[in-house]
């Protein structure tokens, strides 16, 4: 089973309301739908908006994030560490020290180019841990993310009788693959169901009845024929 986390914000209200008893997406960068999903959602995931900062290269403010987050977090919500893209693990390290929450409420992230041994570390210490793109895998499903997510989750499967709960950041395109994700999320729904007239509770719920297979058989080691 994979839990479908459906990214806002979505508009306008009356279709964000179609949506009641969905999972839900909310990034600080957009917020405004935050008090809307607490209430009608099943579980919301809180995204600390750092790919959008990274992408419009704005700076968060932490103090304000963590406010932000103290007034919904609570089970069965949580939240993504903060988390530096394209950063070194001495970064990653810093900003998880530094998060005031508990573990049991947030999940960070394993920047696909980082250390394979940094995602065992995170795996060890907290209950749910993201995959993140970097400028070598920003491409998800190429052949060189292939391997590097074959190669992460034959690491995880060795370590782990029983995989660790993996959530893969703007992944639900991934849900149905032969990665065992037991979370997704998207903006696909929010930002396409205008554009090709769907109602998105329909669109949403299409995308939920995908499912990733729960168990991994470790893969045979590929080489990148492309270096």
């Amino acid at each position: 089973m994979t839990i479908h986390y459906h990214g806002t914000p979505l508009s306008p209200r009356s279709e964000l309301m179609k949506m009641a008893g969905k999972c839900f997406c909310v990034p600080f960068s957009d917020a405004r739908d935050a008090e809307t999903c607490v209430s009608l959602g099943q579980s919301v995931m809180f995204d600390n908006g750092k790919f959008a900062a990274h992408t419009r290269g704005a700076v968060i403010d932490t103090a304000k994030l963590y406010a932000w987050l103290e007034r919904f977090l609570a089970h069965p919500h949580w939240a993504v560490v903060e988390d530096e893209i394209d950063g070194t693990v001495e970064q990653q390290r810093a900003m998880t020290a530094r998060w005031p929450f508990p573990r049991a409420l947030s999940a960070p992230v394993w920047h696909m180019a980082l250390p394979i041994d940094y995602l065992l570390e995170l795996a060890d210490e907290w209950p749910r841990v993201c995959f993140g793109s970097t400028m070598q895998y920003w491409q998800v499903g190429s052949g060189a993310w292939c391997r590097r997510a074959d190669e992460a989750f034959n690491a995880l499967a060795k370590r782990h009788r029983y995989l660790p709960w993996i959530h893969m950041l703007r992944g639900m395109s991934l849900a149905g693959d032969r990665w065992p994700f037991a979370s997704v999320d998207s903006v696909n729904v929010a930002r396409n169901f205008k554009d090709f007239n769907l109602d998105p509770e329909r669109m949403a719920r299409r995308l939920d009845a995908v499912q990733c297979n729960g168990v991994w058989i470790v893969q045979p080691e590929q080489q990148d024929m492309f270096t």
